[in-house]
């Protein structure tokens, strides 16, 4: 199985320059973080992105992708499909948006489908501390 040209110089770039890339954290206790966590046991790649929300809009985003070359690669290219989207527009982010932009072999999809899941639950988290600043005051 051969990686895609986008997949590799996506990669590269997240590990020659990784702050330009977003990799990195906020703290999970601001509420106006989301995070997702998540995994897959069958091949190991972890995922996990933050969401920095302001007014509806995601401002900033952080990411860290523990796996293969085309599970950051897939982590990457969703933070510039997300950078300036209301929640949304996030949320129709699917998969195969993900897997297309990187032209991801069939044996990958796993990961664009980590990145998907990703968004899902970091909105989750976002809207679960919302309507508790919500309902707090």
């Amino acid at each position: 199985m051969a990686y895609s040209a986008k997949v590799v110089k996506r990669f590269e770039d997240v590990l020659k320059n990784p702050t330009a890339h977003s990799v990195g954290r906020f703290d999970p206790a601001d509420p106006h973080i989301g995070t997702g966590m998540v995994g897959a046991p069958a091949c190991g790649d972890v995922m996990r992105l933050q969401l920095k929300v302001v007014d509806n809009i995601i401002e900033d985003i952080k990411f860290k992708t523990y796996g293969c070359g085309s599970a950051i690669a897939s982590a990457s290219e969703l933070i510039d499909m997300l950078k300036g989207k209301t929640l949304e527009q996030a949320e129709d982010i699917t998969n195969k948006d993900i897997a297309n932009a990187l032209s991801l072999p069939p044996i990958k999809l796993h990961c664009s489908v980590l990145a998907e899941e990703s968004i899902e639950k970091a909105i989750a988290d976002y809207r679960r501390k919302d309507n508790y600043r919500s309902s707090d005051g």
